[in-house]
């Protein structure tokens, strides 16, 4: 699925890939990459107020001296979205872990048709329309749609 407007793919990003991004070691981690593909416009990437404040009580526990990047990559990468209304989520009750719902529902009506986190097994069932995928597989899947690219400019 597509925004509209830009035609970009529109992924939904997790808190714990902010959170490996931030503390990623090097400028290849898969997280850090995905945020990097918004960054410099490939993809559209969201994510919802619950993701920003869980990010940020756990970089405060974990991680504080990541907090200035943090506020540079959601600046730069990110477009920050209301969480859903109690009415939203109980429409797909029992799609997810009940804490991790809302995060699935916001993707849902963002239109993303990926969410990205390192919990897969927390947004089971899932929901139509959304794909839940690691970050690494994620950029595996962008590398396959690149490679198919290639092959179609050679034929």
């Amino acid at each position: 699925m597509t925004n509209h407007l830009s035609g970009r793919p529109r992924v939904f990003v997790d808190a714990d890939v902010l959170l490996a991004a931030c503390a990623s070691p090097s400028e290849h981690g898969a997280s850090l990459v995905v945020l990097r593909l918004a960054e410099i416009t490939l993809i559209e990437a969201f994510t919802c107020q619950q993701v920003i404040v869980e990010a940020r009580r756990n970089l405060a526990e974990k991680l504080p001296q990541a907090e200035p990047l943090f506020g540079t990559i959601v600046s730069r990468c990110l477009k920050i979205v209301p969480d859903p209304s109690d009415e939203q989520v109980a429409r797909y009750a029992g799609c997810a872990h009940e804490e991790d719902l809302p995060i699935l529902v916001a993707a849902a009506r963002e239109g993303c048709r990926w969410l990205v986190s390192h919990n897969v097994r927390h947004f089971r069932p899932g929901c139509a329309g959304v794909e839940v995928l690691r970050p690494g597989a994620f950029i595996l899947a962008v590398r396959d749609v690149l490679s198919r690219l290639g092959a179609e400019r050679r034929e």
